[in-house]
């Protein structure tokens, strides 16, 4: 496709990553029975390897401040950062329950995808929705997700660090 690809990107949410799906799920049930809440985020199909133009789900981004209880979760809007990858929002239901409230409606102004993720927090026991809150197919795909480089240090970096620290930085 050229150097403009990037560029020119399609931003349909065709999918998850296999692995994030696995998370989500995960930190639902630990939660449970607590909401579980989170903004998703996501990353080209082809800068993942695949094939295929649009986005891929590759992140949970869990807002500082949010607040869950039994029967809803609550995000600080303004704590939401900015964020061109940002798609859509994800959240648990730990009555089971598969479909958008009336309150879920009113937050899924924000991105194209929702997710809802219900007890028992199973591989089948989630959906995908539109900003509408109607129904949409999204597929779980298996990839290799870009691993991130703001922890990548070792102890070697870290000596280093201190050492710099008695220096002046001008």
């Amino acid at each position: 496709m050229g150097p403009f690809r990037s560029l020119f990107r399609s931003d349909e949410v065709i999918g998850i990553a296999a692995d994030t799906l696995e998370f989500a799920l995960e930190a639902s049930a630990e939660t449970h029975p607590d909401e579980y809440m989170g903004m998703l985020r996501g990353e080209d199909a082809h800068e993942l390897g695949l094939d295929r133009d649009g986005t891929v789900v590759t992140d949970v981004l869990v807002i500082p401040g949010t607040e869950s209880g039994p029967v809803s979760a609550t995000v600080r809007t303004s704590m939401i950062p900015n964020d061109l990858k940002g798609v859509g929002s994800i959240h648990s239901h730990p009555n089971g329950v598969l479909k958008p409230s009336d309150a879920d409606l009113r937050t899924f102004g924000r991105g194209t995808v929702h997710l809802i993720l219900g007890a028992p927090y199973d591989r089948e026991s989630w959906r995908a929705f539109d900003s509408r809150g109607e129904p949409r197919e999204l597929d779980v795909l298996d990839v290799s997700l870009p691993e991130e480089s703001f922890f990548d240090f070792d102890q070697q970096d870290i000596d280093q660090e201190l050492k710099d620290e008695g220096r002046p930085r001008w």
